[in-house]
């Protein structure tokens, strides 16, 4: 029996019957032998992290942009606070944290550079781009991970805009894990940053929630288990989703996009939008094939910032113009 069966084993033997086991899996898009080291899904999560897409995330805007500071977060510490609340909960509710993990680690692959900021003028310019699906994008074609069908699954149904739960627990833990890290280190962040006080918060945060970082996210958490345990699918006590939407609107009203000033939306469409219209007329690769826009939305949207900042000055021929550390959201 290789390692590869032990663990399957291990898993048939310990984990809820409604986590999805590595076994029993819908399979990749193209058959390959197995890895006798590790199951599908940690093969799966190892692709991702050494692929090019993912060290990219160190330097892509999370809510501010070039901070000053040592420890603001970016994409890349986003996506290792949304994988460890993840796997908390995935191990409280025995389902299978391999497969939680690979999806956390690739959900947000696809983003832009500046943020949801940069999401909106790629939408703009492309019509129907989204980062989840660019995510998705990348891990198929991009970079060819060849990832099975419950990553590809979670990782482009991570997002509340899209219709759909993910199909498997896992990919629905994902989802809410996502939105538990970015609502708490993005008051973290903007506290710091001196743009929200404690008693800006408002009171449903603090009185459901809880008065600190790490309450809140500890009260989320808890509550996501507690009412998880035994049913066909995720999700909270009314009292706390509702304490938890109330909490984003009032990030996406003060922070998100109430700090984001004209001459920063400006800076950032017209950056993007130069690099987008220039890679369209010219393409990386020299394809002329098919929609213009494709490769050039690939190309620019899997820009980190600065290398965006530094492609902009090339393609002009002068410095880019001026961003302060502004919330992009």
């Amino acid at each position: 029996m290789s390692i590869r069966e032990r663990i399957e084993r291990v898993e048939r033997e310990t984990l809820s019957e409604r986590a999805q086991l590595a076994s029993e899996t819908k399979g990749r898009d193209r058959s390959e032998p197995e890895d006798d080291l590790g199951t599908c899904f940690q093969s799966d999560r190892d692709r991702i992290v050494h692929c090019k897409a993912f060290r990219r995330l160190a330097h892509k805007t999370q809510v501010f942009l070039a901070p000053e500071g040592d420890h603001y977060r970016v994409r890349l510490t986003h996506t290792l606070e949304v994988t460890q609340v993840a796997r908390t909960i995935a191990r409280a509710l025995r389902l299978n944290e391999d497969l939680v993990e690979a999806i956390c680690l690739g959900h947000d692959l696809g983003h832009t550079p500046f943020g949801h900021l940069g999401e909106a003028v790629v939408a703009d310019f492309l019509p129907g781009f989204k980062h989840n699906l660019q995510s998705v994008r990348i891990v198929e074609v991009l970079e060819d991970l060849n990832l099975t069908w419950e990553v590809r699954d979670g990782i482009a149904n991570h997002t509340w805009s899209m219709p759909i739960m993910p199909s498997t627990l896992e990919g629905q833990i994902a989802r809410y894990a996502d939105r538990i890290a970015y609502l708490n280190h993005d008051i973290d962040d903007a506290m710091r940053a001196g743009i929200l006080r404690h008693d800006d918060l408002p009171p449903a945060t603090t009185s459901v929630l809880g008065e600190t970082y790490a309450e809140r996210r500890a009260r989320m958490v808890a509550d996501l288990v507690e009412r998880s345990e035994e049913r066909d699918e995720i999700g909270m006590s009314d009292e706390v989703f509702a304490a938890m939407a109330l909490t984003r609107d009032f990030m996406f009203e003060k922070v998100y996009l109430g700090r984001v000033g004209p001459a920063t939306k400006e800076a950032v469409e017209h950056i993007l939008r130069t690099l987008l219209e220039h890679h369209e007329a010219h393409p990386v690769d020299g394809s002329t094939d098919g929609d213009p826009r494709i490769p050039a939305v690939d190309y620019v949207a899997g820009m980190t910032d600065r290398f965006a900042l530094r492609a902009f000055e090339r393609v002009v021929g002068g410095p880019p113009p001026g961003l302060g550390m502004g919330a992009l959201g």
